[in-house]
């Protein structure tokens, strides 16, 4: 199946997308740091299974437009994102599929747009109810370490650390667990030393991915930066404030949930009781799959399951 490059303008900027296959609109949106190569695997099998492929680029990365300022990356920016480029390909409803910071963002199609997305699959991140607080007040940070997540809230500090060295960056994020007996990567940067120095550099590639495979990262992020995908970390207090009319709003459409055991999302602080209990956020949820001996890069580390997966969920579904 050929996959084809295009951009389509969507919500004021130029998006980028890979497609392939006819049939009902699949998206499928990244997290970070990725690009649409991180559904290289699902755009073939899913277009031979019978349906149209798209996968973007998100907002921020790859070929996709990068707005300077930080209050250009809400959720809703994002979620207008891709209502515009369903808008703009198909007078039909899709179903959205999301990986990473990919996965809020599906999650939130589906919730504003049910007459847009008529089902939603999540992978890693879990439909995440609005919270009592503002995130980044309860993330956990000591007096010599900060949740990742508030190591990136500083603009450039993140940008400047993780642009010298792009190759060590994505090496350190993408394969930095190369095989299940090194020790688990933890979510904590040291106050002193940065994310580099606090992580060894794989010893070799695990098993799911090539060197081709980060040498197309690298080229990407060598010539975009960082700063796009990081600033989606810089609204999410943001995010919390404008989501406040939906407090308490549940994801009504059909939805499937997929995480690798070993995910370390699956580990933070209440996720997995969340997890647990989705159902009661998700009404129509059909199922919970956790992959075995499978890590964060979920689409990417078992292909052939999480395609499985998805074709079954897709071909259960009433899309006429």
């Amino acid at each position: 199946m050929q996959i084809e490059h295009k951009f389509v303008e969507s919500n004021g900027i130029k998006i980028h997308i890979a497609e392939a296959g006819t049939g009902p609109l699949v998206l499928l949106c990244h997290g970070f740091p990725e690009s649409w190569y991180s559904w290289r695997h699902q755009i073939k099998a899913l277009s031979e299974a019978g349906y149209h492929v798209i996968a973007p680029d998100m907002r921020g990365y790859g070929q996709t437009g990068r707005p300077n300022d930080i209050d250009q990356y809400s959720l809703f920016h994002l979620v207008g994102d891709m209502v515009g480029l369903v808008n703009a390909i198909s007078d039909r409803p899709a179903v959205v599929i999301g990986h990473d910071w990919g996965a809020p963002v599906a999650w939130h199609c589906a919730l504003f747009r049910p007459d847009r997305f008529h089902a939603v699959a999540g992978l890693s991140v879990p439909f995440i109810p609005r919270g009592p607080a503002a995130p980044t007040s309860v993330m956990p940070q000591t007096d010599s370490e900060v949740f990742y997540q508030l190591y990136f809230q500083a603009e450039g500090v993140a940008e400047k650390e993780f642009e010298q060295d792009v190759r060590r960056t994505i090496l350190l994020v993408l394969a930095g667990r190369a095989n299940k007996n090194d020790p688990p990567i933890s979510s904590m940067v040291p106050r002193q030393g940065g994310w580099h120095r606090s992580r060894p550099l794989p010893l070799s590639l695990p098993s799911w991915i090539t060197e081709a495979d980060i040498d197309f990262y690298v080229t990407e992020f060598e010539r975009t930066g960082f700063r796009g995908g990081l600033n989606w970390y810089r609204n999410v207090d943001r995010n919390w404030e404008l989501l406040a009319p939906w407090s308490g709003a549940k994801v009504t459409v059909p939805a499937l949930y997929m995480a690798g055991e070993q995910d370390l999302v699956v580990k933070f602080p209440r996720i997995d009781q969340l997890i647990a209990n989705l159902k009661q956020f998700v009404p129509q949820l059909q199922k919970t799959i956790m992959l075995p001996e499978c890590g964060h890069w979920t689409q990417q580390e078992k292909p052939n399951e999480v395609n499985s997966a998805l074709i079954t969920f897709l071909n259960g579904l009433d899309l006429k």
